[in-house]
């Protein structure tokens, strides 16, 4: 029963190992990545073989093969890889194309680039100028393979033709939009290394490279031929680009073309196995991981990067640089904005409208700083920038409501609180016109000071006309009151003076300023002029400087101090006699006479 127990364990262990060997097997084998929709106009995604990319955590790089069909790329592809057509990429010998839009060998090449450990890709791309297929569709698989490669190795037949050139205007026009954006700096992307190879090159007397020099020389236009001067505008920026492309010639491997993949080495031609392995070196020599914005891809950021190439790539009928500027900005994009909304977040509403525009100013000079320093393209860029300026004017607009909001609530709040503090002081108890002007100060000095932002000056406004509103109609009933007021004091002084402290100088006082005020007054004086009287200025200063000062608030302890003296004059009243006798009574109002006699029969 052991002994069959561990056979069972063991065949477990082989299962499981062979699994994990098939598993690794699995992905020895070419695996489409991108591949044509129904039309044959745009391209997709193919998930089986981004799955053989996905598990790639080391940096890529990636070796594009492109040319016209029926060229010998996938050959080509498969003597790189040292593989047979039976093991590699498929090869085909009919008329119509073998592969069909992009694959990828899903094993890659480790190889250690200035000291990084680094997984080499190789794609195979559909061919040029096959039946069937639109040149659009053509040009969307140059520009995928452009922008995905590490090194894009253009595989031509024989010799240079002026079709062959006017199909890197597109590279053309990626390099200038984002190769070398400022010199001396990190770049935010670098398209692929061009090499051009001449493949069965029976041409004697030139080298390839001088082929290529050639190829690039500017041809007369003297008629004005607006194709032949759009070929010149990009032979003329290839020659600027020069240190970005090589040019290497493979010869013929073998005059049998069609029995090429039963072949093998010591069957070839000696010269073109010699001429591959140079090849090989010199793929190896200048291949470097993909970077975008400083950074090297692996294989999730590669997926990624490819579903941003795809996604602008079929985002028009055309292709063109400014449909990828616009994608690869899309993300710099958000973040500057982010940046922009961070800054102005801080800030603390309401402000005054200058400096809300100069905190506008600073936050968007930064974010537009961050983003010419990260953004891809030269020319197409500006329509990135406008966009960012765009965005940002919006968000500007939001954080100017909202500060007109914030500005309005809070000169709202100040506005109802001086209004209140206008409307208690109308009420006073003992009216002071004193009291009410350090009221009115503090309610003008205060509005002044707290209230800023946008909606300061149309409360401005409104403050003063309430304010002087009130300030009228206080002058208006203050000299009525303080009239009444001093009528009610007299009649007061006149009962306190006669039945409570019993002193009748007190009582006589009050009853020469009562009859003062309610015959002489009305009798001599007409109201305005009682008012502009100095007597009655000096009354005005005297109860000023009773009723209000800094020191004490008559008004505010009038009941207080009221009841304090009622307290005081009725212990006196009920305790001050018996303890102290008679002679606490004042002079006036003590019994003449001398003391009592006995009464006689």
């Amino acid at each position: 029963m052991g002994f069959l127990g561990w056979i069972f364990l063991v065949s477990i262990f082989l299962c499981f190992y062979a699994s994990g060997s098939s598993s690794t097997d699995d992905f020895r084998q070419a695996f489409p990545i991108v591949e044509p929709d129904s039309g044959h106009t745009k391209l997709r995604l193919a998930r089986e073989g981004l799955k053989a990319i996905e598990r790639i955590t080391t940096p890529i790089a990636a070796v594009a093969v492109i040319g016209p069909y029926r060229s010998g790329k996938s050959f080509l592809l498969n003597q790189l890889l040292s593989l047979s057509c039976y093991e590699g990429f498929g090869v085909g010998h009919m008329r119509d194309t073998k592969t069909k839009g992009i694959w990828v060998w899903g094993t890659p090449l480790e190889l250690d680039i200035d000291g990084i450990k680094t997984s080499v890709l190789y794609l195979d791309t559909e061919g040029f100028e096959s039946v069937g297929k639109s040149n659009v569709y053509d040009d969307r698989i140059f520009a995928l393979a452009t922008v995905m490669s590490s090194v894009l190795i253009y595989n031509l037949p024989e010799t240079i033709r002026e079709a062959d050139i006017s199909r890197l205007s597109f590279a053309i026009e990626l390099a200038e939009e984002f190769y070398g954006r400022v010199k001396g700096q990190d770049v935010a992307f670098e398209p692929a290394k061009l090499l051009w190879l001449i493949q069965r090159d029976f041409l004697q007397g030139k080298s390839v490279q001088q082929m290529v020099n050639e190829a690039l020389q500017q041809v007369p236009n003297n008629d004005g031929d607006r194709n032949l001067d759009q070929v010149n505008q990009i032979r003329e920026s290839l020659a600027i680009m020069g240190d970005n492309s090589t040019a290497f010639s493979l010869p013929q491997p073998h005059l049998q073309r069609t029995k090429l993949c039963d072949m093998n080495d010591d069957e070839l031609d000696p010269m073109y196995v010699q001429k591959r392995e140079q090849l090989k070196e010199l793929v190896a020599s200048v291949i470097r991981p993909k970077i975008v914005q400083g950074k090297p891809l692996n294989g999730r950021e590669f997926v990624s990067f490819l579903e941003q190439i795809l996604e602008a790539l079929n985002k028009g009928e055309i292709p063109s640089t400014g449909s990828l500027v616009e994608v690869f900005n899309k993300g710099i994009l958000e973040r500057c904005l982010k940046l922009y909304d961070q800054r102005m977040g801080e800030l603390r509403l309401p402000l005054p409208e200058q400096s809300l525009q100069r905190a506008h100013g600073n936050s968007k000079e930064e974010a537009m700083k961050v983003f010419d320093g990260q953004h891809f393209g030269r020319h197409h860029a500006k329509q990135s920038v406008a966009k960012l300026n765009e965005e940002i004017e919006k968000v500007y607009k939001n954080f100017m409501l909202a500060n007109e909001y914030q500005s309005s609530k809070l000169c709202e709040a100040l506005y109802t609180k001086c209004e209140d503090k206008m409307d208690q002081l109308q009420v006073l108890r003992l009216p002071s016109m004193a009291k009410f002007n350090v009221g009115f100060l503090q309610c003008n000095q205060s509005f002044e000071e707290e209230c800023v932002g946008p909606s300061k000056a149309s409360y401005e406004q409104r403050m003063m006309k309430m304010l002087g509103k009130s300030r009228s109609q206080f002058i208006k009933e203050y000299n009525n009151r303080l009239f009444n007021w001093l009528v009610t004091f007299s009649l007061v002084m006149v009962v306190v003076g006669r039945f409570v402290i019993k002193f009748i100088l007190l009582e006589i006082g009050a009853w020469v300023l009562f009859i003062f005020l309610e015959t002489y007054t009305r009798m001599f004086w007409t109201a305005e002029s009682l008012y502009y009287n100095p007597a009655w200025h000096f009354i005005v200063a005297t109860w000023e400087t009773i009723v209000y000062s800094p020191i004490l608030d008559l008004d505010r302890w009038a009941v207080p101090i009221v009841v304090t003296l009622s307290i005081f004059v009725l212990y006196w009243r009920c305790y001050g006699r018996r303890k102290h006798g008679a002679r606490l009574l004042l002079p006036l109002y003590n019994q003449k006479g001398g003391t009592s006699r006995p009464r006689s029969d």
